[in-house]
């Protein structure tokens, strides 16, 4: 760790007390919605799975009868001012994790004004928000804080940026109504969450094919997410000789650099798919993952839902 790192982590963790003191103090001002607003984020840097526990936490109010809708900062997009996604956005002007929500069936407002944009749902008759990557955000005022932890990266070596992966310190996890844990051993406290697939669906015209029908099988990997290892991972569990390549967050792919020259099955993440469909291949593949949460979390949060809303 370099020794610049040190006291830059504690400028930040500084910043980060001031600027939650000014809030708590009204200082810095948080609008408040006329309907519960549940935030959904983490405290360190990196993918955690925070968009597939949103779209399973989207799904399970609209089993329980309640129109849901997304907020998202929309980053990686071109879009500046509040926007409602329509059924088919453009991920280069909305970012891929809003197309990937709004393809789920929920609706799904961006903006970097995040109340302004969630106001674009109430308009849509959303009766409840939820605010994906949104816990560090505090302009908007929230009912239900759900922080989700990496099991396996957990939170590296607990220091704040730029010495460790940390955005808050850990004592902010004290303040959330849950937490939950993808993959790993959870910690007492903690709810547990899976990322279970196991198909793979062609992009060009969306047949499905199990992954260990792969097994064996040499392929390509892509993976343009925050934790590119997990994906790979979990291809290789399939029994996958992966050839493997990350690249950035949000990476905006062209088809020039996906042309390995070569027949290889390319396989990618439903987020890089969203952005590759219209120049995909025959051969290029998604892998959805669908997050699997305990009942009983899902019945406690309806039942704090329902509550704020009586």
């Amino acid at each position: 760790m370099p020794w610049w790192a040190w006291p830059l982590s504690a400028l930040y963790g500084g910043l980060i007390r001031l600027r939650r003191a000014l809030y708590r103090a009204d200082t810095f001002s948080s609008e408040r919605l006329p309907v519960p607003v549940i935030v959904i984020g983490n405290i360190s840097v990196g993918g955690t799975g925070k968009t597939p526990l949103t779209i399973a936490v989207a799904e399970a109010l609209q089993h329980y009868g309640l129109r849901p809708g997304v907020v998202s900062r929309g980053y990686g997009g071109t879009q500046r001012e509040p926007m409602l996604l329509g059924a088919a956005p453009d991920p280069a002007q909305v970012g891929d994790e809003p197309c990937l929500i709004r393809a789920s069936g929920v609706e799904v407002a961006i903006g970097r004004d995040r109340p302004a944009a969630a106001r674009l749902l109430l308009e849509a008759g959303c009766d409840v928000v939820i605010a994906d990557d949104g816990l560090q955000h505090y302009r908007l005022a929230r009912d239900i804080e759900i922080c989700v932890i990496d099991g396996q990266r957990r939170f590296g070596n607990g220091r704040l940026l730029p010495a460790g992966p940390l955005r808050e310190p850990m004592a902010r996890l004290a303040s959330t109504d849950f937490r939950v844990c993808n993959g790993g051993r959870p910690e007492a406290g903690e709810v547990p969450m899976t990322l279970a697939g196991g198909q793979a669906r062609a992009l060009l015209d969306g047949h499905a094919q199990a992954l260990a029908e792969f097994a064996g099988q040499r392929v390509r990997a892509i993976a343009a997410i925050g934790n590119p290892g997990r994906f790979f991972d979990s291809l290789r569990s399939y029994g996958l000789d992966v050839v493997e390549q990350a690249f950035p967050d949000h990476h905006a792919y062209t088809a020039v650099e996906l042309d390995f020259h070569d027949s290889l099955p390319l396989l990618m993440t439903e987020k890089d798919a969203v952005k590759c469909a219209p120049f995909a291949q025959p051969h290029w593949w998604a892998v959805p993952v669908r997050a699997e949460l305990p009942a009983s979390f899902l019945a406690a949060l309806i039942q704090r839902v329902g509550a704020l809303k009586r």
